[in-house]
């Protein structure tokens, strides 16, 4: 689907149809309204340090929607779209944003881990996950997400090289923004593409319109189907709109006549232009719409702000078993009542 919302038909998914291209849309709108809130909420105070997604909806809600009930997905820090589709409860989202140990529990129907910030670490997780669903002979693909700057650490090349001599079912996507917080894809790597990366490592490689929802389902579902057989690497090629995060001011080193442009490409207007000659779309369903993502997101964001959070957390979810150090630190701490000060 181009910036035009026109489809080429030759190359068209099957099974695809445009019920599930208005789902898209929906999606793609719902985690629009969370990133615009969850900024909103960063300025005044009420959640932490934020990672937006502003432009990069048609890679996570396209690849969020390619995975099957079992598939597991591994993310960096700004899937938000990704945890919408998979069905986290947005008052837990915001949780996490809000600072909260709890946020990070994620429930085990979403099929899916925590926010992982260290750049590129959660590869190594993913690769061994994957051997695991392989080793145990499950039908589960892992879908792992990296940035453009994560692959250039060296988890990111373990991860792959681990994947290749195992053809473990694992499909990593790197989402291409353009740009590690001040350092431009030109300065990341001399590879033509990122996509090739995976090829000393055995791997299919792809590379995808990033702005493009239903290519990056074709694409992601295609490697999915696959990994039965060995790992795929995909760049989605899109663009970071706006900040890397609320710490960050890319005025400070990034042309506007460049986001301009990308924004030509906006990946959610491309999909309205294509409903809209569909019939499926006019200017009171987008109403509509945004007032029910609204209402949704303020009463997660309600809820999420009325949670108690319990400093006992720390202590939990972070091994299969308490260690007998962890457990000797949580009686000292509930001991002496430490956190009530």
């Amino acid at each position: 689907m181009d910036e035009n919302g026109d489809i080429d038909q030759s190359i068209f998914p099957a099974g695809l149809d445009d019920n599930k291209i208005l789902e898209m849309y929906k999606n793609m709108s719902m985690l629009r309204t969370l990133d615009s809130k969850l900024l909103s909420m960063q300025r005044q105070g009420r959640a932490v340090t934020y990672a937006p997604s502003l432009g990069e909806e048609a890679t996570q809600i396209g690849s969020a929607m390619a995975m099957r009930a079992n598939d597991i997905f591994v993310p960096n820090f700004r899937q938000h779209g990704v945890y919408l589709v998979r069905g986290m409860p947005l008052d837990t989202l915001i949780i996490y944003w809000r600072g909260f140990e709890e946020g990070c529990k994620i429930p085990g129907d979403v099929k899916g881990f925590p926010y992982i910030v260290p750049v590129a670490s959660q590869m190594t997780h993913a690769a061994g996950i994957a051997f695991a669903k392989k080793y145990k002979k499950e039908d589960a693909a892992v879908v792992a997400y990296v940035g453009d700057g994560g692959t250039s650490e060296g988890d990111f090349a373990e991860a792959l090289n681990y994947a290749g001599v195992f053809k473990s079912p694992l499909v990593t996507i790197i989402e291409n923004n353009q740009w590690a917080i001040s350092v431009p894809r030109s300065k990341q790597s001399a590879a033509e593409t990122l996509a090739q990366k995976g090829v000393a490592a055995g791997q299919k490689c792809v590379q995808v319109d990033g702005n493009d929802v239903v290519a990056v389902y074709k694409v992601v579902s295609e490697a999915i189907a696959n990994a039965k057989d060995g790992p795929t690497v995909i760049e989605c090629v899109t663009y970071r709109m706006s900040m890397h995060t609320t710490a960050d001011d890319p005025t400070k080193y990034r042309d506007q006549a460049e986001v301009d442009l990308w924004r030509t490409k906006d990946p959610v207007d491309r999909v309205r232009k294509y409903l809209s000659r569909k019939a499926l779309w006019n200017p009171d369903f987008e109403q509509k719409m945004n007032d029910e993502h609204l209402k949704i997101v303020d009463e997660a964001v309600e809820k999420a702000e009325a949670f108690k959070p319990d400093p006992k957390s720390m202590f939990e979810n972070v091994y299969s078993y308490v260690p007998e150090a962890l457990q000797d630190e949580l009686d000292d701490a509930v001991k002496n009542n430490f956190w009530q000060g």
